[in-house]
This record gives structure tokens, C-alpha cells and sequence, in this order.
């Protein structure tokens, strides 16, 4: 039977950035049921990099985005993977939003994020012509990247550290063994048996399934899973936008908000609706929902100009309240050389090479 030191299930941006860390120091094999990385959510998002402002100050969240945002920028100009601090305007409309606010503000702090100033009328009418707003906060760390480009600097890192990364091929089980796990993969259809020591499950959509494919894991270290999709519209032409623009947050989410790309088109979204399986539909009926929703702080909208894009789906863990990154060792469920990732949504992308950080050093306790 083939032997590797560490097998790492899923190929999006967070089973890649473990797979570039722990490939420096021992030998990596990625797998993926899909064709090629970062097919789901990695590659279905805003591409924001977050400041960290609104999580918990405990939280796993608030902890790694902080974090993961300092080691983002600072592999991008290393790997030369396109990303730019656009800043973000977070603004108010109403009274009760302007305590929102404010407290968003406090809980940034408490995250060690200390460079949010408040605008003026004048700033936010010269920063964000148009907008809507009461109050707002300008958050200049709040940047955006190029998410392809960021995963392919990582599959290069861990193809040059020795390290492979292996797609068409989906993880069928797990047995535990003396020193680590006999793994069963179906690579296109055919069995194909290796034995590792450290398991890391990073499936993100699919992780719970994973999971319960692993022997001898209880049944209460795999938490629920629901789906949750995410639809994207993108405004064609101009527009007077140079900052990521956000409304204050919802319940499972930040918001329809603004966003540009590298090209600097302006795109709105996502929504939230939970599905039963995954589909990445888009729902023509959505559109008068976003008109009205970015009317409603951008009255200037041209409707004719706004078109479906995409849809993106995260891995909720409840439907009814917020949640946090879970990520347990052997410390949690007992079973030595397996890492398990659950809930790994926004923001993941911006968190993910402080996950593998965090990771690392799980694996070395």
C-alpha cells in the first residue's frame, strides 16, 4: 500500500493553503472529487479580504480573519497574486443602524482592528457619490483578490515543496490505524488504497459527508449541514464606486452589498436562500428583491443595467443563528492525526492561510 505523511480532502482555498504550509515540512497529497481546485465555494464568492470587524471577539473568526488578512496581503506581493486594499465604506441610514454601527465599531477594536475612522457627509458624498447614507465608517485594510490566482500560487507552492494535488478523485473512507489511517479514495470510478498519517478533512460543502465516512467518529463531533445560496448581480457600465460599499449586516450575512473585481466592475450580492441540494440556479425572480434593496441606499440604479452573474453556496451549520468556524483535533474527538473543518464560510478566504497557521499547530500539540 502507498504511503503519505498528511492527506488533505478538498482542493478549495483553505484545503490549498494547509497543503502550501504543511508541504515545507513533510510530503502532501491533495485530493478532489472535481475537476480541478477551488470548484465551489473558493471560486463563488465576493473575493473580499475582510478587515475583521464584526465577529465575535472569542471567536475563531474574528481571530484567523485578523490574522489571515496581514498574511494575505503580505503573500500576494510575494507570489504576485492580484489584490488591492480598496477600503470599504460600512454605512447607517436609520437610528437604530447608527448604534449598529457603532457597535461594530467597538467590536472592531476589541478584534485588534484600530484603523476604521467615521466619515462626514462631505467624505461619504466625495468618497461615495449617491449613496444614501446617515453615518458611515471608512474600513481601509478591507481590500479585495484575485481568488484563482491566489489558489494557483498555492498549488505551485505545494507542487515545488514535493507536494501533489490529485482531482477526479473523491475520499470513499477512513480507517483508523496504529499510526495514523488506511484511506479508501474512488479515483474515476476505480479503488485505489493508501495509508497516511494525518488526515485533514476540508471538504467545505461536502466535509460533513466526509466525515461520517471516517470509522470510529462519533456521530456528535459531524454537525448539521444546510445549504446556503448566494446570488450575485453584476451592473454593466459605468458607475461612481471606488470602495467596496456595505449596508449593515443580516442575519446570515453581510448584506446585498457592493463589491468591484480586478477590473473594477461593480457587482451586488449575495442574498441568502437555503436550498435542500446543491444548485448553483440563478433565480430570475431575485431581481426586483436586489433593485429594491440597493435603491433603497443607492437610488440611483439604473435597473436595465443590472444582470444575474452567479451564485455561490456556504456551508451553514444552523438556519436559525450565526456561527463560527469549527475546526477539531484529536483533542475534540479522540481520534489521533485527523483534523476535521466544518462551517468554513465567509470569512474563509480571507482567513485561510491563518486556518492553516492554526492548523500546524493543532497537528503539533
Amino acid at each position: 500500500m502507498d504511503h503519505v505523511d498528511t492527506v488533505i480532502i478538498g482542493a478549495g482555498v483553505v484545503g490549498l493553503s494547509l497543503a502550501a504550509r504543511l508541504s515545507q515540512t513533510r510530503p502532501v497529497l491533495v485530493i478532489d472529487q472535481m475537476g480541478q481546485f477551488g470548484e465551489h465555494t473558493s471560486s463563488r464568492n465576493s473575493e473580499v479580504i475582510h478587515a475583521g470587524l464584526y465577529y465575535d471577539a472569542h471567536s475563531l473568526k474574528a481571530r484567523l480573519c485578523v490574522r489571515g488578512k496581514a498574511l494575505l496581503y503580505e503573500h500576494c506581493e510575494r507570489f504576485h497574486v492580484p489584490a488591492k486594499r480598496l477600503g470599504k465604506i460600512l454605512f447607517a441610514r436609520t437610528a437604530a443602524e447608527q448604534d449598529k454601527l457603532a457597535a461594530i465599531e467597538a467590536q472592531a477594536k476589541r478584534n485588534g482592528v484600530h484603523d476604521l475612522t467615521p466619515l462626514s457627509q462631505a467624505q461619504i458624498a466625495e468618497m461615495a457619490p449617491g449613496l444614501r447614507a446617515s453615518a458611515a465608517l471608512f474600513s481601509p485594510s478591507t481590500g479585495i483578490v484575485d481568488s484563482h490566482q491566489l489558489m494557483l500560487s498555492l498549488v505551485h507552492q505545494l507542487e515545488h515543496a514535493g507536494g501533489n494535488l490529485v482531482c477526479h478523485t473523491r475520499f470513499d473512507s477512513a480507517q483508523p490505524t496504529a499510526n495514523g489511517f488506511n484511506v479508501t479514495l474512488d479515483c474515476d470510478g476505480e479503488d485505489f488504497m493508501l495509508s497516511c498519517n494525518t488526515l485533514i478533512n476540508a471538504g467545505g460543502l461536502f466535509a460533513q459527508d466526509n466525515a461520517k465516512r471516517i470509522h470510529g467518529l462519533a456521530a456528535n463531533h459531524i454537525p448539521q449541514s444546510h445549504l446556503c445560496r448566494g446570488q450575485y448581480f453584476c451592473y454593466q457600465g459605468s458607475h461612481p464606486f471606488h470602495h467596496l460599499i456595505y449596508p449593515m449586516p443580516e442575519q446570515h450575512g453581510l448584506g446585498i452589498h457592493a463589491t468591484l473585481d480586478m477590473a473594477g466592475q461593480l457587482r451586488f450580492g449575495p442574498d441568502t436562500q437555503f436550498i435542500d441540494k446543491l444548485d448553483y440556479q440563478l433565480d430570475a425572480q431575485a431581481k426586483a428583491r436586489f433593485v429594491a434593496a440597493i435603491q433603497s441606499y443607492w437610488p440611483a440604479l439604473d435597473p436595465e443595467r443590472l444582470q444575474p452573474d452567479y451564485a455561490g453556496i456556504r456551508p451553514k451549520l444552523y438556519l436559525d443563528q450565526g456561527q463560527d468556524f469549527v475546526i477539531e483535533g484529536h483533542q475534540h474527538h479522540g481520534i489521533n492525526g485527523l483534523i476535521n473543518l466544518f462551517g468554513i464560510e465567509s470569512p474563509g478566504l480571507t482567513a485561510s492561510l491563518a486556518i492553516a497557521e492554526y492548523v500546524e499547530a493543532q497537528l503539533k500539540r
